[in-house]
């Protein structure tokens, strides 16, 4: 096996018995990188100067013994929305181009904390704002299972990463499913969890009450390994929840039984990808098999999910994005004729026309006269869906569903088309609005080879049961060994 192929704690050990160093390792990736990423284009600035620093260190804490933590030498790829002190963060954007942040996120502290190796900043939609990573104002990431087809989005280019083994595992952001959908279109693990439970200081904002920073890895152990590294409570966020943080490795329990697993009626829709119909619903029996107790369930607000999530999520980034205007940082136009119209320019010449689309959407609906018709029924929508998790959560273990209702789709396909877009993550959304955690595991293939995702839903900070749920699945089945041929 390729040193690029381990998952996160297979390299630990390697690392442990000194079969390799971490600088070794790293030096593995990089060459690895320099041989695929002209097919799949998942990384936007490499960071080798740094990463061998870190290797280095990492191999000296080895050595010694001391501090040595699961991620200690382990190379990630980490999403260009998360600040990195004095490193390159875009948010896929011409309008941050050259943007280097005087700090660190606290998820990026918690890593350096770890003695964790930084490859790089990978490819996203501009300001999480996609499902396919072809909104990027640099360029399109590839799939790596097929290149003409899309890696998913927001995190496209964190999900490909790791399905093309150019690092072990990543980091994303998931607001309306941009961790699941990219992680289940790839072949990969994805997961978001409770709202509140990773601090999203340091998170460039797109929405912040659906933002949330979670893993994408190439199992469920390296999953609940990033997890207990990253979740926390923090005063640097006031939306971080204070609750004690579990110990996830706990969580991986290779049994089912005496769970109740509820299938929610209306995620099983017309129009839903055959295959992808197939391959989830195969998963379920295999469950029921395993001794897990299968019922259906409704959540009968499902519908207006997507409606309400892009009034909400329209509505927080047009106030969130109105400080790129060219003044203290980021992008400003060279010529423009008094303040008003270096805004203008500025941000005409900054954004991306899918930014742009959501920007006046949501300023349309914050605005005089609308504001009661749109935002605030959204909320009161918003509310009614979360009920109807909290209803389900009294009965249910965890709820199942697919991830995305298509394999990945072909590059150009959606992208003159927002409506057909805004519906691939018309499963993920409800899981933001309601602020519950997600999970996406692989969980079979098209007739076309394409990779298809096994959603868990769970309730509120009970990540530990949709860890357990996807880890019985992942032990008992191989389809998280299957990696894409791109050599």
């Amino acid at each position: 096996m390729e040193w690029s192929q381990l998952t996160g704690h297979e390299a630990h050990e390697h690392l442990m018995k000194k079969s390799f160093s971490s600088l070794e390792l790293t030096q593995s990736f990089y060459r690895w990188i320099q041989k695929v990423d002209s097919k799949v284009a998942a990384y936007l600035t490499l960071t080798e100067e740094e990463a061998y620093q870190q290797a280095q260190r990492a191999d000296e804490r080895i050595a010694k013994g001391e501090g040595v933590h699961e991620l200690t030498g382990i190379p990630l790829a980490l999403k260009d929305i998360l600040c990195t002190q004095s490193m390159r963060t875009t948010c896929g954007s011409k309008i941050l181009d050259h943007f280097r942040p005087p700090y660190d996120a606290t998820v990026i502290r918690r890593l350096r904390d770890s003695g964790a190796v930084f490859l790089g900043k990978v490819n996203m939609d501009e300001f999480a704002m996609g499902s396919s990573t072809e909104n990027s104002g640099f360029g399109i990431t590839r799939n790596p299972w097929d290149i003409n087809r899309i890696p998913g989005g927001s995190s496209g280019g964190s999900a490909a990463a790791v399905a093309a083994d150019e690092c072990i595992a990543s980091l994303g952001s998931d607001t309306g499913g941009s961790v699941r959908q990219p992680a289940a279109c790839c072949g990969v693990v994805g997961l978001k969890p409770t709202y509140g439970r990773v601090s999203r200081f340091g998170l460039v904002a797109f929405a912040s009450s659906l933002d949330q920073i979670g893993p994408i890895t190439k199992d469920v152990t390296d999953c609940a390994i990033l997890m207990n590294t990253i979740s926390g409570h923090d005063t640097n966020d006031s939306t971080s929840v204070n609750v004690k943080v579990p110990d996830y490795r706990k969580a991986l329990i290779n049994d089912v039984r005496a769970m109740k697993l509820g299938i929610p009626k209306e995620y099983f829709v017309e129009g839903m990808d055959r295959d992808v119909e197939r391959a989830v619903w195969e998963a379920i029996n295999l469950l029921e098999q395993w001794g897990a107790s299968i019922k259906e369930v409704s959540l009968p607000h499902t519908e207006y999910a997507v409606a309400t999530y892009y009034i909400i999520c329209t509505a927080e980034a047009s106030s969130n994005l109105a400080r790129y205007d060219g003044v203290k940082y980021g992008h400003r136009a060279s010529e423009y004729n008094g303040l008003i119209d270096m805004y203008a320019k500025t941000r005409a010449e900054g954004f991306g026309p899918e930014v742009k689309r959501r920007i006046m959407l949501g300023t349309y609906v914050l605005s005089a006269g609308y504001y009661d018709a749109y935002y605030r029924k959204a909320q009161q929508v918003r509310t009614r869906i979360t009920e109807d998790f909290d209803r389900a959560f009294e009965e249910y273990d965890a709820l199942l569903t697919p991830t995305s209702p298509t394999p990945a789709f072909m590059i150009g396909e959606k992208i003159k088309d927002p409506l057909q877009m805004y519906l691939s993550d018309i499963f993920t959304i409800p899981v933001n609005l309601a602020g519950i955690p997600g999970i996406s595991i692989p969980c079979g293939f098209s007739s076309g080879g394409l990779p298809i995702g096994l959603h868990i839903i769970g309730k509120h900070f009970d990540e530990e049961k949709i860890l357990r749920v996807a880890y019985t699945y992942e032990q008992r089945t191989d389809w998280h060994l299957k990696r894409p041929q791109l050599d």
